[in-house]
């Protein structure tokens, strides 16, 4: 990435296989964008007196010139798979706003007007 990418983590410890898992995918999203300007991901495991087991959640913030994408995933058992999910929505917005720019979207067309006239 052109800037640094912001890593936290919430109630968790950062490891460094984590922090490398978030790092790799994040710079996969500049294949899709080239225009990011920042990217912050937050790791969290919200709710520590669950009586499943931990629950993770992955949230992505990244900026770029004239949006944001946000992205935040419903929790999972497993951090690398809720990292993962969080990326692959983040991926497909980005994907989203890049084919907007370029005016690969397809434009509708207006249905033809004119008057039915009855015969007589």
């Amino acid at each position: 990435m052109k800037l640094p990418l912001q890593i936290t983590a919430r109630n968790i410890e950062l490891t460094e296989a984590i922090e490398r898992a978030v790092r790799d995918r994040a710079q996969k999203l500049e294949r899709f964008c080239d225009r990011i300007v920042s990217c912050r991901v937050v790791v969290e495991a919200p709710h520590r007196h669950q009586h499943k087991g931990v629950l993770y959640n992955a949230c992505i913030d990244i900026t770029v010139p004239g949006s944001e994408v946000v992205v935040k995933r419903e929790q999972h058992e497993d951090l690398y798979v809720a990292i993962r999910d969080a990326f692959d929505a983040a991926r497909r917005q980005l994907q989203n706003i890049s084919q907007k720019r370029r005016g690969d979207v397809k434009s509708h067309t207006r249905p033809g007007e004119g008057q039915i006239m009855a015969e007589a």
